[in-house]
């Protein structure tokens, strides 16, 4: 990789994206989920061990199971948005190693180390969930990442049984131009960084 995006990309990604409060009433194609996650899965993670799970809601139904979940500031938006998305860690990522890391036995760095496991995974998952969020702005869509909910009534609901913790919700869509705020401010680099 020898040069970067030009200003177009880079708008694309930052400078003209958003974080949408409404939606509108367009559907999102499967085959354009599909595509962003393509671009998402290539970004690194810890041993390649890639823990994101992402449930897309994108019916009535599933967003019905999903709002009671929900803090009130958060039911209008996903309301709105035609995809919710449950970026959630698989706490058993190490056990697909073997395949995604054949270098070493890496599953061993995890066997049995389950605070280490959870450790990476919701680290390694964070990481996924920000790529995603890129990757589906790279493709034409907004994007809305939340906290905001009730994790364990997420998982409860959508996981039981299951190794996977949801981490954020993702609200999907084409934005509502009608909703849409001023960008609030961002940290120059001397707030937040140290070059030593």
């Amino acid at each position: 990789m020898t040069e970067g995006l030009d200003q177009a990309g880079q708008d694309l990604l930052f400078h003209a994206a958003h974080t949408p409060q409404r939606f509108l009433d367009r559907p999102v194609a499967d085959e354009t989920l599909e595509r962003a996650w393509d671009l998402a899965r290539m970004g690194p993670t810890a041993a390649n061990g890639q823990p994101l799970r992402v449930l897309f809601l994108r019916t009535a139904e599933a967003k019905a199971r999903l709002l009671p979940a929900l803090a009130p500031s958060n039911l209008d938006k996903t309301r709105s948005a035609p995809v919710t998305a449950i970026a959630a860690h698989d706490l058993a990522f190490f056990e697909r190693l073997p395949t995604l890391y054949p270098f070493v036995d890496a599953r061993a760095w995890y066997q049995d180390k389950p605070a280490l496991a959870e450790e990476t995974a919701f680290r390694s998952g964070t990481l996924q969930a920000g790529y995603l969020i890129l990757a589906l702005r790279a493709v034409g869509l907004a994007c809305g990442p939340m906290s905001g909910f009730d994790a364990a009534r997420v998982d409860a609901d959508f996981f039981a049984g299951t190794s996977l913790r949801s981490n954020l919700l993702i609200n999907i869509g084409y934005p509502d131009p009608a909703f849409v705020r001023p960008r609030a401010p961002r940290l120059a680099f001397a707030e937040a960084c140290t070059l030593l």
